[in-house]
């Protein structure tokens, strides 16, 4: 039974009125007869449903929707065709630092996002030295959140939300947070949470990590529903084509020969690496006399490839 539903979901946002042009100009455009409002579609008749212990990734360009669906499926907004059912308690990391209060301790705002999140204070008691030192805030449990830096104040959020018990996991790039050792750390995370049945919901412009994290992958462009399949290697592959190219696919084989042709072009782009490598070498070695030549081959393959030499005999 599927454990978040999206039906034929859209969303739009408004254009031109007063909020977005200033009060001073919505009077002008009254006075002068020509004040009109647009209507700008985010989401589009998008449908999708996962599974226990599924985890979407969903990939896209800036300004495909991907966030503001998101937001949906987490309830902050409220579609205006379609329906969202989701099963279960939800943790959703859409902006990281949205909910804490700047004059508040680490500590209080650790309580804090825990009870906006529905937990009980005993709860949180119990996870607390987790939260702190998955985090990496020991020695700033006492400082106030705003003295933090925004990575630090990433690692919190994240960690609260992973070291927590939802259903329901919703992450808007929040795998980036941090250095490279806590972003690994965060990735084996998400895979220990995934491996409980944890449901989750991925948005990340990291195509690698989607391939790592995911077993199913939805694919927008601007606003509109591109495909959403199981077969997470190829769809990335046929996305990283089109980032290439900027052709999208039309037909099930246009996706089976974008895919092909991505691996094509990483595999004349590896050779030629290769190929730089080799005339880098001949270079070195030419620059050198004969004798010098022969010492720098043979130091070349004692360093890369030693098992070519033959080892010398002691009489």
């Amino acid at each position: 039974m599927a454990v978040v539903s999206v039906n034929n979901v859209s969303l739009y946002y408004i254009t031109g009125d007063v909020k977005s042009i200033g009060v001073k100009e919505f009077v002008i455009k009254k006075l002068q007869g020509n004040y009109h409002v647009e209507k700008f579609w985010a989401n589009k008749n998008i449908t999708f449903s996962i599974d226990r212990g599924d985890m979407l990734g969903i990939i896209g360009k800036n300004g495909a929707g991907k966030s503001t669906l998101l937001k949906a499926v987490s309830g902050v907004l409220i579609p205006y065709e379609g329906k969202v059912e989701v099963k279960g308690n939800i943790a959703a990391l859409l902006e990281l630092t949205a909910g804490f209060d700047g004059d508040l301790t680490v500590r209080e705002n650790t309580y804090l996002r825990g009870a906006l999140l529905g937990y009980t204070k005993s709860f949180m008691n119990e996870m607390y030295d987790q939260i702190i030192a998955f985090a990496e805030l020991e020695e700033f449990q006492d400082r106030q959140f705003k003295q933090l830096s925004s990575g630090m104040k990433s690692r919190l959020a994240f960690s609260i939300a992973c070291l927590v018990n939802p259903d329901v996991l919703i992450l808007d790039e929040v795998l980036s947070v941090g250095d490279g050792s806590f972003k690994q750390k965060s990735e084996n995370k998400m895979r220990e949470i995934l491996s409980r049945g944890v449901t989750g919901l991925f948005v990340s412009h990291s195509v690698s990590q989607v391939r790592e994290l995911c077993n199913k992958v939805l694919w927008l462009e601007r606003g509109e529903q591109i495909i959403l399949s199981d077969d997470v290697e190829t769809i990335c592959n046929c996305y990283e084509e089109y980032l290439a190219t900027n052709q999208l696919p039309e037909t099930e084989q246009d996706f089976q020969n974008m895919s092909q042709s991505w691996i094509d072009r990483q595999e004349r782009m590896e050779e030629e690496k290769k190929e730089k490598k080799r005339q880098a070498l001949i270079r070195e070695i030419e620059k050198k006399g004969s004798d010098a030549a022969v010492e720098a081959a043979l130091d070349v393959i004692r360093r890369r490839k030693p098992e070519l030499l033959v080892p010398e005999t002691v009489e």
